[in-house]
């Protein structure tokens, strides 16, 4: 099953060392949740997406795979 990959979340924790249960205890979700949104299995509303990007102190847009090449 080839899954499309629309958010770049798993990227950006390795990049700041933080694992998914930091991520879960911040926004208040469980870690199975977020495991699932690094996976591209489901994806975050629009409002997770910036309230992670705020926490990661990165551009909302950063987690976003871009659309066009």
């Amino acid at each position: 099953m080839n899954k499309n990959k629309y958010n770049r979340i798993k990227v950006q924790l390795a990049e700041k060392d933080i694992s998914n249960r930091e991520l879960a205890e911040h926004l208040g979700v469980n870690e199975n949740t977020v495991s699932r949104w690094c996976t591209n299995s489901i994806q975050p509303p629009l409002e997770t997406l910036y309230r992670i990007a705020d926490y990661l102190d990165i551009n909302v847009c950063e987690l976003l795979v871009p659309n066009k090449k």
